[in-house]
């Protein structure tokens, strides 16, 4: 089975890094949705459930209650140690002294994904373990996620699968069937939808970013590929380039040659 080959694949990668890093294991960040679902299976599956440490970081009132619940499933099923750190206290900190309003959502956001960051460092830090990343392929292109938020780990184990091929995957290793069929939300505010906020389903996504793999970034043969329509293309492949920062290093200048020895 393909399925099997991908899991041996992840779970290898997962194992080698760790003991590259001469770390005693991993910690996970669990929202209850499928991306971190799959991971700390993976993860799990790679290093045994006492080598793993489950965070899971809602914030009151806007995190939904289903979705603690089915990151609680994810640690029980995985029988994996587990705490619920709620962040309102540490965000309204911030809320207070940056005078932030509640129209702020993406600048709100973002700092929310930056506080659990913090949070899951704080963590591998004080364990010796590394952060394992939930991005997955689709997410990263068109930089779908915070940088130095849920983009600031140590290694992406799913980031080269697509998040339609996510779904299939989550079948094969047990992810429960209540978290597979739940609508995708980073939950960084209250009826925020991954897809609504992208504007496009992950299905269109994924043929576009499929089809520009293959053609490379000739919009109108992405477009004939796939059967969209041209502007549609155009928007994603926007995104892609705008995002390209998010998936690099730094820039440093060039070293100058008076400075050279």
């Amino acid at each position: 089975m393909k399925w099997d080959r991908v899991v041996d694949h992840i779970v290898d990668f997962i194992r080698q890094k760790v003991d590259e890093s001469g770390s005693d294991g991993a910690v996970v960040g669990l929202s209850g949705g499928i991306d971190s679902s799959l991971t700390a299976f993976l993860t799990v599956r790679a290093l045994g459930e006492e080598r793993v440490l489950g965070l899971i970081l809602p914030e009151r009132g806007v995190t939904a209650e289903r979705d603690i619940e089915d990151a609680e499933l994810v640690a029980r099923t995985l029988d994996i140690e587990h705490r619920i750190i709620d962040i309102s206290g540490i965000f309204g900190k911030y809320r207070d002294t940056l005078m932030i309003s509640d129209d702020e959502t993406i600048p709100s956001g973002n700092l929310k994904a930056r506080i659990r960051m913090n949070i899951l460092y704080y963590h591998a830090n004080k364990l010796n373990r590394i952060v394992v990343g939930t991005g997955n392929r689709t997410e990263l292109l068109v930089g779908y996620f915070t940088k130095y938020g849920d983009g600031g780990v140590d290694i992406l184990p799913i980031g080269f699968l697509y998040k339609t091929e996510i779904f299939e995957l989550a079948r094969q290793v047990g992810v429960p069937g209540r978290i597979i069929s739940k609508t995708p939300t980073a939950g960084l505010w209250s009826g925020q939808t991954d897809e609504g906020e992208l504007g496009i389903t992950y299905e269109e996504l994924d043929s576009i970013l499929k089809a520009m793999e293959k053609e490379g970034e000739d919009e109108k043969k992405v477009a004939l590929s796939t059967g969209h329509d041209i502007q549609e293309v155009r928007r994603v492949f926007e995104m892609v380039r705008k995002s390209a920062h998010k998936r690099e290093l730094p820039p440093i200048p060039e070293r100058p040659s008076f400075l050279r020895h």
